[in-house]
This record gives structure tokens, C-alpha cells and sequence, in this order.
């Protein structure tokens, strides 16, 4: 009788082998130093860029296709992005807008006092960092909001001692209501958080894919840039963020990255490089 074909098994890609490419060049060889080589290279190309970021959302962008307030889907589906962030091993933390609840210079420019109009923004950032806080503990992710005007019975006050520990404990930290301080953007806010939080990179979602000549929607010629210097940013007065944030984040030294939120799984691929953004940087 002839002897019996051994049929070949069929292996299943590990989580850990990202790239099926990788695992695939991994099971092609019976070496187990091959295997184990290849294992290493795929923990390497996984690796992200950043070890601490902080994430800047505007609140227009938890409306989604809503002309006002939080649309759950979409909040939803920012969460999985950062909890696919996380887990790469980035320490994540975040400031989010309010202007899909109330902005302070719309308040103004309807003759409401500059103060008073700045301190309902800042409530409106509190009920965001609120609903993507139970966005994502839903989805199993630790996560504190931690406020810069004490609410105790709502979320922490924000200490650096307290923020810094729940990064370095795995959580995912929200810091709401700005800098707690009238006439202060919260892009301004993320930039100093991410200064007292030793960041080393503040990403900043938008609904485009980096910083044009011009706007995109409008001038089809316009040009991205792949990288641009603060001072470039200042210089063209291109509105990336306001004057005071990008300052603050050209003297401490930190990388604003400008990417689009609109694709799910950007955040994960901006941490592995993989991101179409534009870098804004020292010289």
C-alpha cells in the first residue's frame, strides 16, 4: 500500500504577528530561531513612536453628523481608537473641546461677558470628558477625568502628582475644563498639560489629514506640508491652534502632530508611523 500523505495543517496567525507577511515568513520555516527571530521582529515593527501623548479632540467632532451635543456612535468609535492606542503601550491622555455644547466666543460676541462666557465653555468640556469617560470604561479601558475647577462629586481635581500617577498606572487620563482659567483656549490647555505631563508628542485630531496652504475643501491646489517649524506656523499665521499653544509647545520642545480623526484606526496608525500627517517642530 502506498504510504499515507500527511495533509498539512492549517495554523492560525497569533494577535501578536500584526503583519501577515510576518507570521507568514514565520511558519515557512521549521527553525524554531527562525520563528523566534521573526517573533521579535514583529514586537519591533509594532512598537509605537510615542511613550506619553496627548490627544486634543475638538468637541464639533463627538457631533458627527448632528448639528449639536454628542452623537454616541461616533464617541463610540473614537473610544476603540483609543483603547487600540493604549494598548499598543502608549500612556494616553486627553482635552476635549466643548464647542459642540457651548463656546465662550459665541457667548461673547452675543454680549455676554468674556469671563462668564469662558466658565460655561469650560462646563461644556466637563460633560465631554464625562461621556468619553463612560464611552470607554464600557469597552473595558481604565480611564479618570481629573478637572481644573474642583467638582469632587463629579471627577477628581486635577494635581499633576494625581495625573501623573494614573498615567504611569496604565489609565487613560481626560483633563476637563481647561486651564480652569478664563480666556485660555483648550488648545492652549492641551498644550500645557502635555508640558506638565512630560509628554512627547501632542496630537491634534481635525477633520483633515494635516496643515495645508490653504483650505482644502475650497482651493483644490492647495498643498500639504509633511513637516512645518513653530515659527513657520506663527509666521503664516495658519491657525493650526492659537498662537499661545503653539508657543507654549515650541518653548517646551514638544511635537504637535496634525492628523485626521475621520479614519477609524488613525490614532493607532499615527503611533506606529503609519499616519498621513503633517509634524510641526523645531528647526
Amino acid at each position: 500500500m502506498p504510504p499515507k500523505l500527511r495533509q498539512p495543517q492549517l495554523v492560525a496567525r497569533p494577535a501578536l504577528f500584526e503583519s501577515e507577511a510576518i507570521w507568514h515568513r514565520a511558519i515557512g520555516s521549521t527553525n524554531t530561531n527562525d520563528i523566534a527571530t521573526t517573533q521579535r521582529a514583529a514586537v519591533t515593527e509594532s512598537k509605537p513612536k510615542y511613550k506619553r501623548l496627548l490627544l486634543k479632540l475638538s468637541g464639533e467632532a463627538l457631533m458627527g453628523e448632528a448639528g449639536y451635543g454628542i452623537d454616541t456612535a461616533t464617541i463610540d468609535r473614537f473610544a476603540k481608537d483609543v483603547k487600540a492606542a493604549a494598548a499598543l503601550g502608549t500612556q494616553i491622555c486627553l482635552v476635549i473641546g466643548g464647542g459642540n455644547v457651548f463656546r465662550g466666543v459665541s457667548g461673547v460676541a452675543q454680549g455676554m461677558d468674556r469671563g462668564a462666557a469662558d466658565y460655561m465653555g469650560m462646563l461644556a468640556t466637563v460633560m465631554n470628558a464625562l461621556a468619553f469617560h463612560n464611552a470607554l470604561e464600557r469597552i473595558g479601558v481604565s480611564t479618570r477625568v481629573l478637572s481644573a475647577i474642583p467638582m469632587p462629586t463629579v471627577c477628581e481635581p486635577f494635581t499633576r502628582a494625581r495625573a501623573l500617577h494614573h498615567l504611569e498606572s496604565t489609565r487613560v487620563v481626560i483633563f476637563a475644563a481647561g486651564t480652569g482659567n478664563p480666556y485660555f483656549t483648550t488648545d492652549t490647555a492641551a498644550a500645557l498639560r502635555a508640558a506638565e505631563m512630560g509628554c512627547d508628542g501632542l496630537a491634534k485630531a481635525t477633520q483633515v489629514d494635516g496643515v495645508y496652504s490653504a483650505d482644502p475643501k475650497i482651493d483644490p491646489n492647495a498643498r500639504r506640508f509633511d513637516t512645518l517649524s513653530y515659527d513657520e506656523v506663527l509666521a503664516r499665521n495658519l491657525r493650526v491652534m492659537d498662537g499661545a499653544a503653539i508657543a507654549l509647545a515650541r518653548d517646551n520642545n514638544i511635537p504637535i502632530i496634525v492628523f485626521s480623526i475621520r479614519e477609524e484606526g488613525n490614532v493607532e496608525r499615527l503611533l506606529l508611523g503609519e499616519a498621513c500627517c503633517t509634524v510641526i517642530r523645531g528647526k
